[in-house]
């Protein structure tokens, strides 16, 4: 006999577990409404989920502004570290749900970067991506953000250090075409791909600045027949918010 579907997730069950792992992972004090544009959660519906998880000790108030509680104890020993994927999960799922596409957060391994937080979009067609995937940078949305950020000599040296394979008729790869790319990134902080890594997916990145340090890049895969001139305003936006809020850590 086979089993019974898994019932789809209560939202207001997960939405109150991405706060506290927002915040945990935050460590320091938040206010609500940075909470709320993070995790894309009306302010109506946070007001009541901090409210349960203040009266359970689950959060604290300090001021104004929400801590990890006491309550936390109960749950595990307390941790002394988060890891970055473990930071940016909250972030990459909030992306997904608001965008119901599918969103990443990838940091360089070698010349090519690897996904260390995914969430995959509910639509039937859509990118499919898997934490740990590897892929090469130039032809990704997320590499080219981050090659864009590199030093100059670091760029040099990328060039001088890898073989840029063609994986659709769109992909750049000689350094006189990426370098124009990696210019134009610059100039406006986003980045795109172009069905650069498969025929019709679009990819739009942007990298991640914490205290002047690039520890990463966002992106959102969008297949290139549902990407409208709405949905791609949306993305930029939403990828610009999600990396300010790091930077404003």
């Amino acid at each position: 006999m086979s089993e019974a579907p898994s019932p789809p997730p209560v939202k207001s069950a997960t939405r109150t577990l991405d706060i506290i792992e927002y915040v945990v992972s935050r460590d320091r004090p938040l206010a609500a409404q940075e909470i709320a544009t993070a995790l894309a959660i009306p302010m109506s519906s946070l007001s009541y989920l901090l409210g349960t998880l203040l009266d359970r000790a689950y959060l604290a108030r300090e001021g104004r502004r929400y801590v990890a509680g006491p309550g936390l104890h109960r749950l595990q020993a307390r941790r002394t570290s988060v890891s970055l994927a473990e930071q940016m999960e909250p972030l990459v799922r909030a992306l997904r749900v608001q965008l119901n596409e599918t969103s990443c957060f990838f940091v360089w391994r070698g010349w090519d970067i690897v996904a260390l937080a995914v969430d995959s979009s509910e639509q039937a067609l859509r990118y499919s991506a898997q934490v740990g995937q590897v892929v090469p940078a130039h032809s990704f949305s997320a590499g080219k953000a981050l090659l864009a950020a590199l030093p100059e000599p670091e760029l040099d040296r990328y060039f001088r250090e890898t073989n840029r394979q063609a994986f659709t008729p769109a992909t750049l790869i000689s350094e006189e075409d990426l370098r124009r790319d990696l210019l134009t990134i610059r100039k406006e902080g986003i980045a795109y791909s172009r069905q650069e890594h498969i025929t019709g997916i679009c990819g739009i990145g942007r990298a991640a600045v914490v205290e002047g340090t690039v520890i990463g890049a966002f992106s959102v895969a969008i297949p290139s027949a549902r990407l409208d001139a709405e949905l791609e305003r949306r993305a930029r936006e939403l990828l610009i918010r999600t990396s300010e809020l790091l930077s404003s850590k």
